[in-house]
């Protein structure tokens, strides 16, 4: 049975605040004259009372006898009644009549079969996403308050979600079997066949993780892809189930081992196979790709590195060439005669080693100068020409654009693999190439232009990489690399949404109207700026036009701070983690959020205590087999790791941490620490196992591992956090924790530090209505947009140069811009997915231009705002110190 305390289902707090009592049960001026109207005397009209706010808190009638004494006290107290009154609500007879007074007066729909009938469609809907029979409860409660239905009884609605759900599910068990012949289902079957020890390697295999991103490890990977390929294309059989669904059936099936699946109907098993593989072959594809990006990557850093090498190697040569130089230019400024200066001109460059060998040492130095890395890729790549080959035949590649030039590339090399000339002819476009990547490509033989067929080869692949990031490049099957065009609302779908979502950030409504709003916003901050510059003793601009700001001056410690910590550490009584974890969950109850995945109660009566243990056990990085050696045989490794296989997923961990938020929000202490409605981003380093795809090195840290990414809220509480690789520009994932936060607390503002921004970031945010306000480094390198080229400034020009904003890319790109947004507010997509491809560079991405564009005046009006307020520049500081002691910390 299904526990009232997972579910939404309303009912009394045990023990109800002074805050809860004041917001709920306090009754309104329409409260008091219905009660005066409906009942006579002092009894009845507090019974009444009493009986109106309970089912507007709760949305049913509760037995009078469960009423806590609190709120009847309260509301005796509000209507300044004797303490000795009983409130008139003992007779059935009186109770029938006050609740049919209360459902006319608050119009509520009461009749049982309407009511089921409302309730059943809300979960048979939630069903086609939803497992667990307490979230299709919570469902059909939403519909019922939305519509003015009487709540029914817990009771009710229980057994109607597990009827709906057996319902529901039977039937996809059903559809997804039938559309499998026998033989496919024998297939299936023969993945988790009991015979033989070796019978169980083929399930495991599909559950595999992903390794690091090594060559040997992508060459493998691509086999794993063309096995689960060769078990069938999977996505004709789940097709007409939701996304949602099936990702759920796979993290139950993957969660299991094969003995388990034989424990359910052939129906279901085949379906957690089905849906298992399906999942499998699309997370397969993200990872290749990834592999594939990284290994490319590393292959351009040792090309920079060689050519770093060769530089250093060639310093003393270059340095010999401007000596010789220098000899000539002397022999000709000071000789007169051109005959004699010629002669000179000869033994200087006869002694230096004639002039043939000075020619072949400058054009040593000339090869290598300007940052051309791109000849020594060749040198890295023949070791993994074959893996490359592979990714691009083994994978559907497709182009976002009209733009074919690429792709045509690909086909064209995969035409050539075998090709053992080293000349190609020059049939194809090669237009996305940079100049150095053609001067490299294209040689000049018999007047005639050719291909060297190895260069080609990394240039391709090079730009496939690029692309894969910047999304000009998509792949079939993929989700990571998906076209994620696909992914977001269509403007028919948006326009409806256009008004009200503008309305609710003080946007204009069309895009003549958005750019001007824009224009005003920085022409006002600038000239502002401006005018105050004489004042502003904290901004120096030298002659040169270079800006700095001076330090911030620490403020001295209050007065008797050493004496106040001191005491609260005498005050404060040690607390071990386990008793903290268990008090915590008495007070919120965040282990109601955890249990099977197949969405039933767990069957252990200490079903609580032994997840407490489990969350302690992984928590604290102990793991299972240190955990059951402490518990002496109360739990041993085999059961710990199996309740976090079975009981535990993010989605339920980030359900329970909401509850404990939530919980810490109603403090009034917190309040004194900071703004709730600011919050701030930083990332720390974790090591992790070596054999692990997200597992770097990285500079800044130092060593191998992860990067998590927290938000901080000003209040001191880890409002979310996200495991990142190292290398990851953190800005792309800096807007997730505030979209994804479901909370109470909401912030609007958010701090970070120069890796929490770049101008798409700004753009995205304040379409979001999002305040962003990082701690920038390197502020003063950063360019400042003028609103025009004829805005020019008295004291702060210098800090602009050239730059100006292009309002026609963010006006002919509004609609583009508000599809985007309003995507995101609906849960199609996260920022993290859209950042992933606007922050890199792409001439083809004209969503990547206008959010540059649209990031280019936030930024701006930021930054003139941080140079002329210092105490923004301290609210800043004193954030982003708060998200960096809390990394220390962890």
């Amino acid at each position: 049975m299904t526990s009232i305390e997972r579910t939404a289902y309303p009912r009394f707090t045990r023990a109800p605040s002074v805050k809860e009592l004041r917001e709920i049960y306090i009754p309104t001026s329409t409260d008091i004259a219905f009660v005066a109207t409906t009942a006579r005397g002092p009894a009845q009209k507090f019974g009444l009372m009493i009986l109106l706010k309970v089912y507007q808190r709760l949305g049913y009638f509760p037995k009078p006898e469960t009423i806590p004494g609190a709120i009847i006290g309260h509301i005796r107290a509000v209507m300044k009644l004797p303490a000795d009154l009983v409130p008139d609500i003992a007779s059935n007879h009186t109770l029938y009549r006050y609740y049919a007074a209360i459902r006319e007066h608050l119009e509520i729909q009461s009749e049982g079969k309407h009511i089921r009938h409302v309730a059943a469609q809300a979960m048979h809907q939630a069903a086609q996403v939803m497992e667990n029979p307490a979230d299709l409860i919570s469902a059909a409660i939403e519909i019922l308050v939305k519509e003015h239905c009487e709540l029914p009884g817990f009771s009710t609605l229980e057994r109607m979600a597990r009827r709906i759900r057996n319902l529901v599910n039977t039937g996809i068990y059903q559809s997804v079997a039938d559309r499998l012949t026998e033989a496919e289902q024998q297939a299936l079957f023969s993945l988790i066949a009991r015979d033989g020890a070796e019978s169980f390697t083929a399930f495991n295999r599909i559950k595999e993780a992903p390794k690091s991103a090594t060559l040997t490890h992508l060459d493998e990977w691509l086999s794993r892809l063309t096995w689960l390929q060769s078990l069938g294309n999977m996505q004709p059989l789940v097709e007409g189930l939701r996304y949602a669904k099936v990702k759920h059936l796979a993290e139950e099936a993957h969660s299991l081992h094969a003995t388990n699946l034989w424990d359910f109907a052939a129906s279901k098993r085949l379906t957690l196979l089905v849906c298992l593989i399906a999942q499998a072959q699309v997370s397969t594809r993200d990872e290749i790709l990834q592999m594939f990006t990284k290994r490319m990557s590393k292959l351009t850093s040792r090309a920079k590195e060689e050519l770093e090498r060769l530089r250093e190697g060639e310093r003393s040569t270059s340095e010999h060439l401007v000596e010789v130089l220098s000899d000539v230019l002397q022999v000709t400024t000071e000789t007169q005669d051109p005959a004699s200066a010629d002669r000179q001109i000869r033994e200087v460059l006869e002694r230096e080693g004639g002039a043939a060998h000075l020619l072949e040492q400058c054009e040593q130095v000339a090869a290598h100068h300007g940052d051309r890395y791109q000849p020594f890729v060749w040198r890295y790549y023949t070791s993994h020409r074959k893996a490359l080959f592979r990714v691009i035949k083994t994978l559907e590649f497709q182009s976002t654009t009209s733009d074919q030039a690429l792709i045509d590339a690909m086909n064209f090399i995969i035409a050539h693999e075998q090709d053992p000339k080293k000349y190609l002819e020059t049939t194809i476009d090669l237009s996305f190439a940079s100049k150095k990547w053609l001067r490299t490509v294209m040689v000049r033989r018999k007047s005639k232009s050719w291909f060297i067929r190895q260069h080609l080869e990394t240039c391709v692949f090079s730009y496939v990489a690029a692309e894969l990031k910047t999304g000009d490049l998509c792949v079939a099957g993929s989700e990571q690399f998906a076209d994620y065009r696909e992914q977001l609302l269509s403007w028919e779908e948006c326009e409806p949404k256009v008004a009200e979502y503008c309305q609710r950030l003080d946007l204009p409504m069309t895009a003549e109207g958005f750019v001007e709003h824009l224009r005003t916003r920085l022409t006002e901050v600038a000239a502002n700026v401006d005018r105050t510059r004489p004042e502003n003793r904290e901004l120096i601009i030298n002659e040169r036009g270079e800006p700095s700001l001076k330090r911030l001056q620490a403020k001295a410690a209050p007065q008797g701070l050493a004496q106040l910590e001191e005491a609260l550490r005498e005050k404060i009584p040690e607390r071990h983690l386990l008793d903290v974890l268990a008090r915590i969950d008495h007070v919120t109850d965040f282990t109601r959020h955890f249990g099977p995945l197949s969405g039933n109660e767990p069957k252990t009566a200490d079903a609580k205590v032994r997840q407490l243990l489990t969350i302690f056990a992984y928590g604290t990085h102990l793991g299972p087999h240190q955990m059951a050696r402490h518990l002496r045989g109360a739990l041993n490794a085999d059961q710990i790791a199996h309740l976090n296989r079975r009981h535990f997923t993010a989605e339920k961990l980030e359900a329970a941490i909401r509850d404990i938020t939530n919980r810490f929000h109603r403090f009034t202490l917190p309040r004194y620490w900071g703004d709730e409605k600011r919050v701030a981003a930083d990332g720390t380093q974790y090591e992790l196992a070596e054999e692990n795809l997200l597992v770097e090195r990285h500079i800044r840290y130092g060593g191998y591992g992860g990067i998590a990414y927290h938000h901080v809220s000003d209040t001191y509480i880890l409002l979310f956090s996200h495991f990142i690789a190292c290398g990851v520009w953190e800005a792309i994932y800096i807007l997730d924790g505030l979209i994804r936060n479901r909370s109470t607390i909401q912030p609007t503002t958010v701090h970070a530090d120069t890796q929490g921004q770049n101008l798409p970031v700004f753009g995205l945010a304040y379409l979001l209505g999002i305040k962003l306000m990082p701690r920038i480094r390197n502020w003063k390198d950063l360019n400042f947009y003028r609103p025009s080229r004829e805005a020019h400034y008295e004291h702060i020009d210098s800090l602009f140069g050239d730059n100006v904003v292009e309002w026609d890319l963010i006006q002919t790109h509004w609609q583009d811009l508000l599809r985007v947004v309003i995507s995101i507010q609906e849960g199609k997509v996260l920022p993290s997915m859209l950042l992933r491809k606007l922050t890199t560079y792409s001439h083809k991405n004209r969503l990547y231009q206008a959010f540059h564009a649209l990031g280019s005046v936030e930024r701006t009006i930021f930054l003139l705002t941080f140079i002329s307020d210092v105490k923004l520049r301290e609210v800043i500081h004193r954030s982003t110190n708060k998200v960096e002691e809390v990394g220390l910390g962890s």
